[in-house]
């Protein structure tokens, strides 16, 4: 039984879908003017980790994730660089699949742009202005009242007389605002900023009606899952609620998510702090999987310590879970096991079994991922004893192989050196160039074929089997 922590209630619930057997599940995307950060990959890579969970456990799961190509970040940025914000985005959108496709983050079913849903963003505006809870500021824009929603700040839990001015929007003023929480839903034109017609004239959507908009249109007034990072908790989700449940009459989503922060030196990773660090910038010294392996290492909803040294620690446990994996493998292929039932079998795959079942034990219990790599660290250890022992069949050490492989692959995580992973033919010419050497005891020609290969990337192992490759 699937239980998630609802921020909402602020207690872990079991997890009920609206339609049986589907879930609808929508997370914030990324504002697209820069490439982004190891903070912003946390909530990419947590919400992906769910879906494929979810799916993992039977459900049909259509889930949507955003994209942001119009604020004042990307307004600000395509001014500096003399070109247009659509052509910004366009780049950045571009960059962020490049990073996204490394991470091993599954396309969402639809990753809609706000300025494509600009009709479905002014349909919602004109819905709540029919119901009172909008009003207009000369010169300025369309704003939400605050008061007009009696439970206006239950995900946050703040109180309306506690917000400062401006509290709803960032970086907004209070002048003109009937309340210091009231924040833009349509923005109005100025000079050099992107604009599109609507019934309160030439403007632009604010942050918070987008997702909104969005929502309802590709997954209906009330979904299964909201996600996010729990910097979104407020203004940004709080005013989803406002808006969406002012529009529709309904709750908008039963479940509210969300992950902690980055941290470096205790503080919170984020472009405003300057401390952060760009995925890009990242995978030039950490495969794409070691990052993502990172991120998993710790409960979604506990802050993670970012630093070089944290990522040579998970770098090297994932290169452990892998040569487990590559080992059996190379005993299969090379005729080092045994093919008839031993004794050993029944206790070894029931082992393989209790850490199986205790991995999906953990990510039931709110997506505890650090406890589910543990249960994956078990099945290795008992699957290298078994490797070594003479009493397995090299069926069950398939089955632990098998069972290791479908573990990583529901957390979405690449193993090193898969079966699946060609050999370059110049690497195999090496190989067998060095057993020849070594046959002929030419030990020195054998150290230097070793030497070169390790320069290539890979170790050579000699074992009982032959000699064995390892990817460095």
């Amino acid at each position: 039984m699937l239980k998630l922590y609802n921020t909402l209630t602020r207690n872990k619930e079991e997890f009920k879908t609206i339609e049986p057997g589907k879930v609808r599940m929508y997370a914030c995307g990324p504002t697209v003017y820069n490439y982004f950060h190891l903070g912003n990959a946390r909530p990419f890579v947590t919400f992906d980790t769910l879906r494929r969970y979810l799916e993992y456990r039977g459900y049909e799961v259509t889930f949507v994730q955003n994209f942001t190509d119009i604020d004042d970040k990307m307004i600000n940025r395509a001014n500096e660089e003399g070109i247009t914000v659509s052509d910004l985005a366009d780049r950045f959108i571009k960059e962020y699949y490049e990073d996204a496709d490394g991470l091993n983050i599954k396309r969402q079913a639809v990753q809609p742009r706000a300025t494509k849903s600009i009709g479905a963003i002014i349909k919602l505006i004109k819905s709540m202005e029919e119901k009172g809870y909008t009003y207009v500021i000369e010169g300025d824009g369309v704003y939400y009242d605050v008061t007009k929603k009696s439970d206006y700040g239950k995900l946050s839990h703040y109180k309306l007389e506690d917000l400062q001015a401006g509290g709803g929007e960032r970086g907004a003023s209070y002048e003109g605002k009937r309340n210091p929480g009231d924040f833009a839903v349509w923005k109005f034109k100025k000079e050099g900023e992107p604009a599109w017609n609507s019934p309160w004239g030439e403007g632009r959507p604010g942050w918070h009606i987008e997702c909104s908009a969005m929502i309802k249109e590709f997954l209906g007034d009330t979904i299964d899952i909201h996600g996010g990072g729990q910097d979104l908790i407020f203004p940004h989700h709080e005013n989803e609620i406002a808006q969406s449940e002012a529009a529709n009459s309904c709750p908008l989503a039963n479940f509210w998510v969300h992950n902690a922060f980055v941290n470096v030196d205790g503080e919170k990773m984020s472009k405003s702090l300057g401390n952060f660090f760009t995925i890009r910038d990242i995978v030039k010294s950490y495969p794409y999987n070691v990052i993502r392996f990172f991120i998993l290492l710790g409960h979604y909803r506990m802050p993670i310590n970012f630093s070089d040294q944290l990522l040579e620690s998970a770098k090297t446990s994932l290169e452990r879970i892998s040569t487990c994996v590559n080992n059996v493998d190379f005993l299969l292929k090379n005729g080092g096991v045994k093919a008839a039932p031993a004794e050993g079998d029944e206790k070894f795959l029931a082992s393989v079994e209790a850490a199986a079942e205790s991995f999906v034990a953990h990510m039931d219990d709110d997506l505890n991922t650090a406890d589910a790599i543990t249960d994956i660290f078990n099945l290795v250890k008992v699957t290298n004893t078994a490797a070594s022992a003479e009493d397995v069949t090299g069926e069950a050490l398939k089955t632990a192989a098998d069972k290791i492989r479908e573990l990583t692959g529901v957390l979405g995580i690449e193993l090193f050196g898969s079966e699946e992973e060609e050999i370059p033919a110049e690497i195999t010419e090496l190989v067998e160039a060095r057993a020849a050497a070594k046959k002929a005891k030419d030990f020195a020609e054998a150290d230097r074929i070793r030497d070169e290969l390790k320069a290539k990337g890979y170790i050579v192992k000699d074992t009982p089997n032959g000699p064995q490759l390892e990817k460095i």
